[in-house]
């Protein structure tokens, strides 16, 4: 038999979620048809056959995780096979990984206190020991902690695992919290007098641009490895899409020279392309700066989280009526709140200030 392993998938992708088998053991197939449709980094790709030949046995079931290069299918060699082409060739391995619900990122290991009792009960109860509050003396886990852990645990419900879209959100926001110094800064710009309809998404995009052009250093990148920053000239724009399956961040390519009718309709086709799933994986990398606008939803002020190597991201809150003093008086005007969150290993206070102060200027009436 000869094996066909999971192929690199691009963008140092070290695995992928089983999402459909196309085939079954037994069934003949031609060389590039479908075989299997695989979930990584938010997106379903599908993975055709390097071969033509007998399906001989199938590594994995739906909603395994399959490290690249461990084995997806082993064909049947005992006739001759038509070759084709090979999408992926990597080292075989015969690890399959099951999803576990960790993603946390690494931290240090703190000792347990517990006697050999209590240890054995938790093992029973399927407690860990390690997220239970201690009340005994000098932090030791007692036995009513654990019997009280296990009936909070039994009256939340059976544990779900994260898959898909929200495995993959998991990982970020803890590879984010692990490496990221965040720091945030807030401010409200008065669109009272927008005109009725305004497009807030393309205005927003449109005032992200006038920030970046102000304050180049937050449309980068920064390499927490070698201890540098990367300025972009290109304004790559992740825009937070919020779905049912989790957090999507499709990416506007090169938004600063693109007029309001191409941004409005590559929107639309990012939309379109990500209620039915079928968003390609380049369009959710390489995003330089992102765009979080959950005012749509509910909300003033955030501290939206920045995903490295990017180091900002703007939010926009809730669009109200509020009390704001003009000349000196108080006047009810229709303020914008934004969140400006940065990587202060990257970008400094007066930089982040700057960009937020081009920001607001662009979203003023007069612009």
């Amino acid at each position: 038999m000869s094996t066909f392993n999971l192929p690199d998938l691009g963008e140092g992708l070290q695995e992928a979620e089983i999402v459909a088998w196309h085939v079954s053991e037994g069934d003949h197939l031609v060389a590039d048809q479908p075989l299997v449709s695989v979930e990584t980094d938010k997106a379903v790709v599908e993975v055709p056959s390097p071969q033509a030949g007998r399906i001989a046995q199938l590594f994995g079931k739906v909603g395994d995780i399959i490290k690249v290069g461990a084995p997806l299918v082993a064909f049947d060699e005992s006739q001759e096979l038509d070759q084709g082409r090979i999408v992926g060739e990597l080292e075989a391995t015969d690890e399959v990984v099951h999803e576990t619900p960790t993603g946390e990122a690494p931290a240090a290991v703190i000792p347990v206190k517990a006697t050999p009792a209590v240890r054995a009960l938790a093992r029973r109860l399927d407690v860990d020991l390690a997220v239970i509050s201690p009340s005994g003396r000098d932090g030791v886990v007692t036995t009513a902690d654990v019997e009280r852990a296990a009936k909070t645990l039994a009256e939340a419900g059976p544990l779900e695992l994260m898959r898909g879209v929200r495995r993959a959100m998991a990982k970020r926001m803890a590879q984010a919290h692990a490496e990221v110094a965040p720091a945030t800064v807030v401010d409200d710009a008065d669109v009272d007098a927008w005109r009725d309809g305004e497009d807030v998404t393309i205005r927003l995009i449109r005032a992200m641009v006038a920030g970046c052009k102000a304050e180049p250093s937050l449309n980068a990148w920064y390499d927490s490895r070698a201890g540098g920053r990367r300025l972009h000239e290109r304004i790559d724009l992740g825009i937070a899409v919020d779905t049912q399956d989790g957090l999507f961040v499709p990416v506007m390519r090169d938004v600063g020279n693109r007029d309001k009718a191409d941004l409005r309709r590559g929107l639309e086709r990012m939309k379109a392309d990500i209620e039915v799933r079928k968003i390609p994986p380049e369009e959710l990398r390489g995003a330089t700066i992102t765009l979080s606008n959950f005012g749509k939803l509910a909300g003033r002020y955030a501290a939206p989280v920045v995903v490295p190597p990017q180091v900002g991201i703007l939010s926009a809150g809730r669009i109200a009526p509020r009390v704001v003093a003009i000349d000196g008086s108080p006047a009810v005007r229709r303020t914008l709140p934004l969140s400006l969150t940065f990587d202060h290993r990257a970008v400094t206070g007066g930089e982040a200030a700057r960009f937020l102060a081009a920001v607001v200027a662009d979203l003023t009436p007069s612009n």
